[in-house]
């Protein structure tokens, strides 16, 4: 929230204050490697945004649940503009100038540099700072889990049986299973973190693939409303008994193949693009399994509905 951009906006004015003119040399200096350079460093960087996007990927596929809510799509988008490139761009200045005079003002260019806020506000020196600081990056951390790892699963486990699962049990339920992950978090993941997270991601990015793909090019931007909350097996989208095996085969398969970038070491430079490796494969192998049985052509859509019309 804004509390936290205030509190990084302060710790970056005292650090500079005490850094001085050597803060902007120290920007372009600490990052520097001679084993990072040229197409290596375009690799590093797009790897960096694919953990990224794997680590919001439970945000993405669940992005119906946010922005249903919305008032408009004109809200919707200005939203999403500013919550994301505004929002990222200003708090990625703000951690590379921190990052930077917290390097010279307190290592005096020694060691590694410090990445953690919490590391560099209990470097300062000012109890009251951080205090608000720690406060503010408490309540900061609540927030994003409740966006990012509460939301999504409560609604994921509610629609698995609706009829027994509410949006409140469903969020007990992940309470429960966060409590239990959480409790065994240091024992099994410790510091794998980015190992974890590219493979959650690679997980889920055959699903995100199908889900886009399903809708731009198999239905064709077109939905059949009353169908999608209809298990009549004459329904359009009741498939196999409820379930479209072809999508399910497809997530499978690509799955494996954008894991493998993750763990296999013989592709390990992949790592990073593993959710950008699974979303395609899991779209091109869902759109060859279901190129013959694509939606409803326009001329007749009768009864079909365009998402943007129905909201």
């Amino acid at each position: 929230g804004p509390a936290v951009y205030v509190v990084m906006v302060v710790l970056l004015v005292a650090i500079w204050i005490q850094a001085g003119d050597d803060l902007i040399p120290a920007v372009g200096q600490i990052f520097n490697s001679s084993e990072v350079e040229g197409w290596a460093a375009v690799a590093a960087f797009v790897g960096v945004i694919g953990t990224m996007i794997a680590y919001f990927s439970a945000v993405i596929i669940n992005f119906g649940d946010f922005s249903r809510f919305a008032k408009s799509e004109k809200a919707m988008k200005r939203g999403n503009f500013l919550g994301l490139p505004v929002s990222l761009t200003f708090f990625t200045f703000l951690a590379l100038f921190i990052t930077a005079g917290a390097y010279i003002v307190f290592q005096d260019g020694q060691g590694e540099p410090l990445t953690n806020p919490a590391d560099i506000v209990g470097q300062v020196g000012n109890v009251f700072l951080t205090i608000v600081a720690a406060i503010t990056f408490l309540l900061a951390t609540v927030g994003i889990n409740l966006v990012a790892n509460f939301i999504p699963p409560a609604y994921d486990l509610s629609n698995l049986a609706p009829q027994r699962i509410s949006f409140k049990t469903g969020g007990y339920l992940t309470a429960l299973f966060g409590f239990i992950i959480g409790a065994l978090w240091v024992v099994t993941i410790g510091d794998n973190l980015p190992v974890f997270v590219d493979t959650l991601g690679a997980v889920l990015a055959p699903l995100y693939g199908v889900l886009v793909a399903d809708y731009y090019i198999v239905q064709r931007r077109a939905l059949t409303i009353a169908d999608l909350f209809s298990m009549d097996p004459a329904a359009r989208y009741h498939y196999q008994r409820g379930w479209n095996v072809r999508a399910v085969i497809a997530v499978a398969v690509a799955a494996v193949f954008s894991v493998a970038a993750v763990w296999v070491p013989a592709v390990g430079a992949l790592s990073g693009f593993a959710w950008v490796i699974g979303a395609l494969l899991g779209a091109a192998l869902y759109v060859a399994v279901m190129w013959n049985h694509r939606g409803t052509p326009a001329s007749d859509q009768a009864s079909v509905v365009p998402e943007s019309a129905a909201g």
